[in-house]
């Protein structure tokens, strides 16, 4: 393997992680931050002097990379930049834990959401910047990213950005050059941010508010500068306004630019967004019944809110929770512990599906969901034909036979993982129901799930080894399973 040149990519990669920094350091420096100023000078300085030079000595000609290459790069990306992103949290002694520095940084990067801060108010605003930054930068991907500036060194990507993208189909290529397609996807990421932005400060947020919340949006993260989350603003514009945005970044990116196009049949056929369109139809209505019939308000116990149980409020709430689960942001503007049980049943389903591929959401994906749902069909229907011959259709076109067999296997093992996440929760003793939502929110990437992990939850209390698993977890989750667990396997080393 070309060790010298992954090494050579990695420094790279986290000269533009500290490159990230810089703005957070401005900030710092804004609200005179001292302790700040110290701590991210330190970090940035010595990693963007090692990550230039690490550039200029890929310039040399085009770097392509194996198979085993590729995985091994993008993996080590996203593990260096979980390491390089907590060091503000640890030097700034914000977080006096090396093993929550780690946890709080690599649930921003793999947008979960998930913390250990237990009052996030009282952080300093340049680190609530950078949190927020690290979603922005998982979302999209720091590798697609990388992609996307890779000509400036000379180096390709194809392989990189296929190892990283979600889904079953990794075809997402909007132009014949990979290349071209990162910086398409980052462009129209950057326009949806901003345009959230705008909206949020016509509700009446300030910019700083506004920013870190179109950044954990966009990336469907989480991370909030509020300790109630969405709710501290009681807005419904604000509410509806993040349900519009939580939406739209669980959808595919790239049909997203179809649809700006004016590619609007191809959209209609599309057989994930159809599914996922009716998902989020059948679930608020569930839910909105279930709200009604028990005349839930939104003012809640931990939001110390009140309002009278209108269906309007009703259907914000649901939608809201709704959009936030299976977006798996993981943003709040109530305790939905307290709603009814068949509602808390339909978000718990929730936990199982996560968005469409090719988003910036995590989960299973709906697309697996569609490929299962119509094998099962098929097989229903051989038992009543034998003979007869049956296949798939995804988007009116035959699907390829070997996108089951990959299905079944990324489910069987997404369950395992998930299976050995809760058993390592419950180790440090904490009730089934729990550790299940627990290590669905970390493989999910979700951040938000009931009891233990619902709205408000804080996980500082975690032993340290839990937080460790947990990161993996995370880390596995974003990148599909595969390109981390490849490592596992014994034909990987021998190739």
């Amino acid at each position: 393997m070309k060790q010298t040149l992954v090494l050579r990519l990695l420094l790279a990669l986290l000269g533009l992680i500290a490159a990230a920094m810089l703005p957070s350091l401005l900030l710092a420096a804004v609200y005179g931050e001292g302790e700040m100023i110290r701590t991210f000078g330190i970090v940035t300085g010595p990693a963007l002097v090692i990550g230039l030079a690490a550039a200029l000595s890929l310039r040399k000609g085009e770097i392509r990379f194996r198979v085993g290459e590729g995985f091994l790069l993008v993996f080590l990306a996203w593990v260096c930049a979980c390491v390089l992103g907590c060091l503000p949290y640890y030097l700034s002694g914000c977080i006096p834990h090396f093993s929550d520095a780690v946890f709080e940084s690599a649930s921003g990067f793999t947008t979960t959401g998930a913390t250990v801060i237990a009052d996030t108010e009282s952080q300093p605003r340049s680190l609530l910047f950078w949190r927020a930054t690290t979603h922005w930068l998982g979302g999209m991907g720091i590798v697609v990213l990388t992609v996307a500036l890779l000509p400036l060194l000379g180096a390709g990507g194809s392989q990189l950005m296929r190892n990283e993208t979600t889904g079953p189909d990794k075809d997402t290529r909007i132009s014949p050059k990979i290349t071209a397609s990162a910086k398409i996807l980052w462009i129209l990421y950057v326009v949806l941010t901003a345009l959230q932005t705008v909206l949020l400060l016509f509700g009446g947020m300030n910019w700083f508010d506004a920013l870190i919340h179109s950044f954990s949006t966009l990336a469907t993260g989480g991370f909030s500068s509020r300790n109630n989350s969405i709710a501290a603003f009681d807005s419904p514009w604000i509410d509806w306004v993040t349900i519009t945005f939580m939406l739209i970044s669980s959808f595919n990116f790239t049909l997203i630019l179809g649809i700006l196009q004016g590619k609007y049949r191809e959209a209609f056929q599309n057989s994930e967004i159809r599914a996922y369109g009716l998902i989020v139809l059948l679930s608020v209505t569930i839910v909105t019944l279930s709200l009604l019939s028990r005349q839930t308000l939104r003012g809640s116990e931990t939001s110390g809110l009140s309002a009278p149980a209108t269906v309007e409020l009703c259907l914000r709430q649901a939608f809201f929770h709704t959009a936030s689960i299976l977006s798996t942001t993981g943003f709040t503007i109530t305790n939905h512990n307290e709603w009814p049980v068949m509602a808390q049943g339909v978000l718990f389903f929730l936990l199982f599906i996560g968005g469409c591929s090719g988003s910036t959401a995590g989960g299973i994906k709906v697309i697996r969901h569609v490929v299962l749902f119509k094998q099962a069909g098929n097989e229903m229907k051989r038992l009543l034909y034998p003979r007869g011959i049956f296949n798939i259709r995804l988007n009116n076109r035959v699907g390829r036979k070997d996108v089951v067999y990959g299905v079944a296997g990324f489910i069987f093992i997404y369950l395992v993982l998930a299976g050995a996440a809760a058993l390592l929760l419950s180790s440090a003793g904490m009730e089934p129901l729990s550790a299940i939502n627990g290590a669905l929110i970390a493989i999910g990437n979700i951040g938000l799930g009931l009891e233990q992990f619902g709205p408000g939850s804080v996980l500082g209390a975690l032993p340290g080894y839990t937080k460790w698993g947990l990161s993996f977890v995370m880390i596995a989750g974003r990148l599909e399973l595969w390109t981390a667990l490849v490592f596992f396997s014994r034909e990987y080393w021998r190739r």
